[in-house]
């Protein structure tokens, strides 16, 4: 039963019956899993769902804000953005047509359903295999039609997708992150900031189902006992360019999301086109990572913009793809933790 079929046959009885309400409330809350499922910054999770007839409210969770490496709000409300197109999809599969809109201050997605059509598209069956994979690609390119495919999955409202191939412009890429790295590594603020996400052990990420579990970033699982001499060791702005240099190297292509303006609504619109080309690589079985250094550190942004030659437009979010293994997947907290 979907949700427009239970409002009809509340209207026909005048009544609500306890069967239709438990019917109702579980489509809604299996809407609201796979929405969960969506990226979000350092695997924040910073949403919280709203169930309502006919409705579903996607709202800002600000207690998970990450002010040192995201001062403007911009990945959270991008977050925000994954999660509806997630929430569009499912709902599309379940026979619902989504109709989707901003609250007071677009500081909200309004998500409105009616009956539609039943259609499972590639990128909804692709919702669970959809990771942030920091693994190293085998740097084969790819052209035609996969490239054609990303390119009509990641266009948005107002939202653009330039994706790059060759192997200077990764390059210049690369720098550009390599210099990203030494501005964060030398925020006191930004590395105590990352730290309180990393979960270093299965034991830490199990308890708190969020944030940057080891071995999905391609790091060992490390007991509490040794947490400090591991980032003694290996957090830093030369090892993690070396990573995160080859990475790019060996990447097929990287995308680069930019937006007509730079507020909440492009904001938003940014993490629905980086969420569907997402999945559009898992359904290709590529796969994508976010580099997003270069627009997180704001005295790089414009420097970054005008390598790309896109003028005043905001660079929103960057992501490599390419073609590599299955890592482990980032938890999530329970659908009972975030419904409101």
């Amino acid at each position: 039963m979907n949700i427009n079929a239970y409002e009809v046959a509340v209207q026909q009885t005048g009544r609500h019956t306890e069967g239709s309400l438990a019917r109702v409330h579980t489509l809604q809350r299996e809407l609201v899993r796979y929405a969960t499922l969506a990226a979000s910054s350092h695997n924040t999770q910073p949403w919280k769902f709203q169930l309502e007839p006919n409705r579903i409210v996607i709202l800002p969770d600000l207690s998970r804000r990450c002010p040192a490496v995201d001062s403007d709000d911009h990945h959270l409300y991008a977050s925000l953005g994954c999660a509806a197109e997630n929430l569009l999809l499912a709902a599309q599969a379940a026979g619902l047509k989504g109709h989707y809109s901003y609250g007071a201050s677009a500081s909200s997605v309004h998500v409105d359903f009616e009956e539609g059509p039943t259609f499972q598209s590639a990128l909804f069956e692709a919702i669970p295999r959809r990771q942030c994979s920091r693994a190293e690609y085998d740097g084969i390119s790819f052209t035609g039609e996969p490239l054609r495919l990303l390119e009509v999955a990641g266009r948005g409202d107002e939202v653009s997708v330039m994706l790059l191939t060759e192997g200077r412009q990764k390059e210049q890429v690369a720098e550009y992150v390599a210099e990203g790295n030494r501005v964060q590594f030398g925020d006191p603020a930004w590395a105590k900031e990352l730290k309180t996400w990393i979960r270093f052990n299965a034991w830490d990420a199990m308890r708190t189902g969020d944030g940057l579990y080891g071995p999905v970033m391609g790091s060992p699982d490390v007991p509490r006992w040794l947490e400090s001499l591991f980032i003694r060791l290996a957090f830093s702005a030369k090892r993690q360019n070396q990573k995160d240099i080859g990475h790019i190297r060996n990447s097929s292509a990287v995308a680069v999301f930019f937006s007509e303006a730079d507020d909440k609504p492009h904001w938003i619109e940014a993490g629905r086109c980086y969420e569907r080309l997402a999945l559009q690589a898992a359904a290709l079985d590529l796969r994508t990572a976010f580099i997003n250094q270069p627009v997180e550190v704001p005295e790089l942004r414009p420097q970054f913009a005008d390598f790309l030659g896109i003028g005043h437009r905001r660079p929103d979010l960057i992501v490599r793809i390419g073609r590599g293994p299955e890592m482990p997947k980032s938890l999530r907290r329970s659908i009972d933790s975030v419904i409101v």
